[in-house]
């Protein structure tokens, strides 16, 4: 495929993705609304508990218990004997046992699989009517979880309000709760306010461990999610939520999803009254990304580690379906975010993510991306405002500490004019220690900062190192202060085109973007490279031809075209991923635009329009460079990236043109430089018209011997001399003429 085909398809492949809404969904649930704010986060109960649950084989129950603490080895015989009597053999019918708020179920250490729950559904609940999911599962409305709990659920926990759930093993991994890849969900709480769960593990399912709905008021304490199609923890539509000391890993999303935490802050600046859910002490690692939240409004996540995933954190609004769209007011302080370059795609190429879940193995390492992430990053933001990053610890990510980008309405569904452009504003990264682990040890990031452009207000500390823009706008002591504020409308284009191809993913299909090297590509396969070599081969096919014909008499144009091939050369260079962080592609552009401004200034005193054309281009590509390289230029609504884009396309074409036709001049047409200046006469006289040299007559194209007639400045012939010789002949080399013209 040639480079301009290429380049046609990619503009043409760009065109379609702005027109068209990504298919996949990241969660899909029933409509729902989100909670009024009355609630308040559970406290936990102490003392004897309401409800027993526990298995009946003593002998292996003593095993597991065997190098408890004393103290809790014997509570725990106790509780057995009770639970033998009394209790009940699987969590579900503890559950569904409760028939007034404020109960507390206690496991006992085991492997619960809940027998019951596991069959497939029969009777009524095989013919439910109810939307698909994108994924191919249904979504139910409430009534039809309440009448058919276990169509997709191992637990089903719905209005039961104030209920305790606890495990009383010495670790989190004496109770497990284990769904088998057969249910979507190992546990679903759903409407049920209050509710407080502690000191177990949930793991293998097609979708989330444990999934909390429509709730006002939540604790997960102490609890550990693995090995999940999607998410760990799922927490949607809920309000006074607490996450503290959990774990997850091995997910095909992320370990800790609070989705369409309550909007409780829209409207306000940095300074809030409260947030809707707070993150502590957890451990999420080894997913696709650590921590994730479409629409994750309000959240405080704190003193956490996110390691060794694909990504460490994100929060996006990217998707539709979520309520409190677009996300707002996260912040994040003292958390670890480090090591994040785990490569998960080669599961969905390789095809083993197109296997059943349970022989895909999971729980040997296996990870199955369900969708589009730059890998070794450390917090993605993809169309988010006011969020606060302040006090973390990014080392060690292969991509970028931070990677910001903005995301149209329309793709979450929102198509009104003035809301396309309401994400990417007000973000703030300030006084984080990047490059370097809570020790002080050197840990560097390959970028600090990886921002498309878009969006207003946001700001970085002044110590980042490498990034791009290699410059960007400052924050102040004070939040909410920025120093070189911009407000684009639209980030930069070839950014742009890289997001849009790299977007284009599907785990069912097993479709992995060629160019995109979130997912491998490298060299001359990424899209930024094609599109800067394929650029610069038109151009320099392009400025080579107009050169060769037109220009390559004039000095000044042969200067500036050399720079420009240097320049030209340099962009695909600056294009590559370890060099699009330095100053080289600023260096790339200052020496194309001294191109473009050179032979501006050449051809506008043959082809005026078309050199003072040239001579704007020029400018922009020099104000891109500034813009890139030294400072972000306020109060201009696109990067000039954009402009000179454009008018490098009426360029390339008008230059084409003016390269084709003939007439004008020919290749060996006088030196502009010559004609404009003065020069060693071979005449009488010299004067504003006189600037000829010793060797070929610029005016005509002939050598002195050949005796060409001259033309006067004026451009009429010189008179002839009484003797019939020409003026110029006539006048001795030392009498010049009285006007000392030498015409």
């Amino acid at each position: 495929m040639s480079w301009t085909r290429r380049l046609l398809v990619v503009l043409a492949a760009l065109v379609v993705a702005l027109l068209s809404a990504p298919a996949a969904q990241a969660h899909e649930e029933r409509p729902v609304t989100l909670p009024d704010g009355t609630g308040s986060v559970p406290v936990h109960r102490t003392g004897e508990p309401d409800l027993l649950v526990c298995k009946s084989d003593r002998a292996d129950f003593e095993h597991r218990i065997s190098a408890f603490p004393e103290a809790l080895r014997s509570r725990n015989l106790t509780l057995f004997d009770r639970c033998q009597k009394s209790g009940y053999r699987h969590l579900q019918q503890a559950v569904d046992a409760v028939t007034e708020p404020g109960k507390n179920i206690a496991i006992l250490p085991g492997l619960y699989e809940e027998d019951p729950s596991l069959p497939a559904p029969t009777g009524d609940c095989t013919r439910l009517k109810a939307p698909n999911s994108q994924l191919g599962y249904q979504i139910l409305s409430y009534a039809q979880q309440a009448k058919c709990p276990h169509n997709q659920n191992l637990v089903a926990i719905l209005g039961k309000k104030d209920l305790q759930i606890e495990g009383t093993g010495a670790e989190r991994t004496d109770v497990v709760i284990d769904a088998k890849y057969r249910k979507l969900n190992a546990i679903r709480a759903d409407g049920s306010d209050g509710i407080y769960f502690k000191n177990f593990t949930a793991q293998r399912t097609t979708f989330n461990s444990l999934y909390i709905l429509a709730q006002d008021g939540f604790v997960i304490d102490d609890v550990l999610t693995r090995w999940n199609d999607e998410y760990g923890f799922l927490t949607f539509a809920g309000d006074h939520g607490l996450y503290k000391n959990c774990e997850s890993y091995g997910n095909g999303d992320s370990g800790i999803y609070p989705g369409s935490a309550s909007n409780i802050n829209d409207g306000y600046g940095y300074k809030v009254p409260r947030y809707s859910i707070e993150i502590t002490g957890c451990r999420s690692h080894h997913n696709m990304v650590g921590y994730s939240g479409t629409a994750g409004d309000s959240v405080y996540v704190h003193d956490n580690e996110f390691d060794h995933n694909m990504g460490g954190a994100s929060m996006d609004s990217a998707f539709p379906g979520h309520p409190g769209l677009p996300q707002n007011h996260a912040r994040f302080e003292r958390n670890l975010i480090h090591d994040n370059n785990a490569d998960y795609y080669r599961y969905v190429a390789d095809g083993t993510c197109a296997k059943p879940p349970v022989e895909r193995g999971y729980e040997n390492g296996v990870v199955c991306p369900q969708i589009s992430l730059p890998p070794g990053s450390g917090i993605i933001t993809a169309g988010g405002n006011w969020n606060i990053y302040e006090n973390n610890w990014v080392y060690g990510q292969q991509r970028a500490a931070f990677f910001l980008s903005a995301v149209p309405a329309f793709i979450r569904g929102e198509n009104a004019l003035g809301k396309q452009t309401d994400t990417s504003h007000h973000n703030r990264y300030a006084d984080n220690h990047l490059g370097v682990d809570k020790a002080g040890n050197p840990r560097p990031n390959r970028t600090d900062v990886w921002w498309d452009g878009q969006g207003d207000g946001n700001c970085w500390q002044s110590d980042t190192g490498a990034s791009t823009p290699r410059s960007l706008p400052a924050c102040g002591d004070e939040r909410g202060a920025v120093t070189g504020s911009t407000d684009r409308l639209v980030g930069e284009p070839v950014k742009l085109a890289q997001l849009l191809v790299c977007a284009d993913y599907n785990v069912q299909a097993r479709r992995l973007p060629a160019g995109c090297d979130w997912y491998g590509a490298r060299g001359i396969e990424r899209i930024e490279l094609q599109a800067a070599l394929g650029i610069a081969v038109i151009l320099v096919l392009v400025g080579g031809v107009l050169w060769w014909r037109r220009l390559r008499s004039s000095r000044l144009a042969t200067a500036a075209t050399v720079l420009g091939l240097i320049g030209l050369g340099l962009d695909v260079a600056g294009s590559t991923m370890g060099l699009a962080s330095s100053y080289l592609p600023a260096v790339a552009l200052l020496l194309t635009g001294l191109w473009w401004t050179g032979i501006g200034l050449v051809l506008r005193r043959e082809r005026p329009v078309l050199g003072w054309t040239t001579v704007v281009l020029g400018a922009l590509t020099l104000l891109d460079a500034l813009d890139k390289g030294v400072f972000m230029i306020p109060w201009i609504p696109l990067s000039p990236a954009w402009v000179r884009g454009l008018l490098g396309v009426v360029w390339v074409v008008w230059a084409v043109v003016a390269s084709a036709r003939h007439g004008e001049r020919d290749a060996g047409a006088p030196d502009p430089d010559a004609i404009a200046g003065t020069g060693t006469g071979t005449g009488a006289g010299t004067g504003a018209g006189a600037g000829t040299g010793a060797g070929t007559d610029q005016a005509s194209g002939h050598a002195p011997d050949q005796a060409p007639d001259r033309v006067s400045a004026a451009g009429t012939a010189p008179a002839p001399a009484p003797d019939g010789t020409s003026a110029t002949q006539a006048s001795p080399a030392t009498d010049p003429s009285p006007d000392g013209d030498a015409s």
